[in-house]
């Protein structure tokens, strides 16, 4: 393991304990809260449970993603297909964030409104555009890995 990425190894290790904190003693209140706010339909608390936790796995499925990128790069593979494919799912694990959390956003703001916490809203919102940002920003590493790439082999096959 090199010491330029063992940083940002640990850095990605320490990313995942908070959300894996807040899935444990957050979510569960958070979404019998959704149940006491509508009690007519209580059914979205599950409903909204089960689109954090997807969340919180399309997030920690990116964190691997991104430790497998390191990984890569020790290895001096790092413009390689391995690394596109691992641009890519963390693409598609942002994307699935940014579609959950627009999904929720509504039920997010109601519950910022009744409980008078104009936060929660721009949590919710912050989120949603932080996580559409990483999508964008893997979209163009993974065009830019491929052009490399792409380069490469036709420099190799000129040599």
């Amino acid at each position: 393991m090199k010491r330029e990425t063992i940083f940002l190894k640990i850095v990605i290790v320490l990313m995942a304990l908070p959300v894996l904190a807040i899935c444990i003693f957050v979510v569960p209140p958070l979404s019998s809260f959704v149940a006491e706010l509508l009690p007519e339909w209580a059914f979205l608390q599950w409903i909204f449970m089960i689109a954090l936790y997807i969340t919180a796995i399309a997030y920690f499925i990116a964190l691997y993603q991104s430790l497998k990128l390191l990984s890569y790069i020790d290895k001096n593979i790092a413009f390689s297909e391995l690394s596109v494919k691992a641009l890519k799912n963390i693409k598609y694990c942002a994307l699935t964030i940014t579609g959950i959390y627009i999904l929720c956003l509504p039920l997010i703001l109601y519950m910022a409104q009744v409980d008078d916490a104009p936060g929660l809203g721009g949590l919710g919102m912050v989120i949603t555009f932080g996580a559409f940002v990483i999508a964008v920003f893997a979209a163009v590493l993974q065009k830019l890995f491929e052009n490399a790439i792409e380069i490469k082999s036709e420099n190799d096959l000129t040599v």
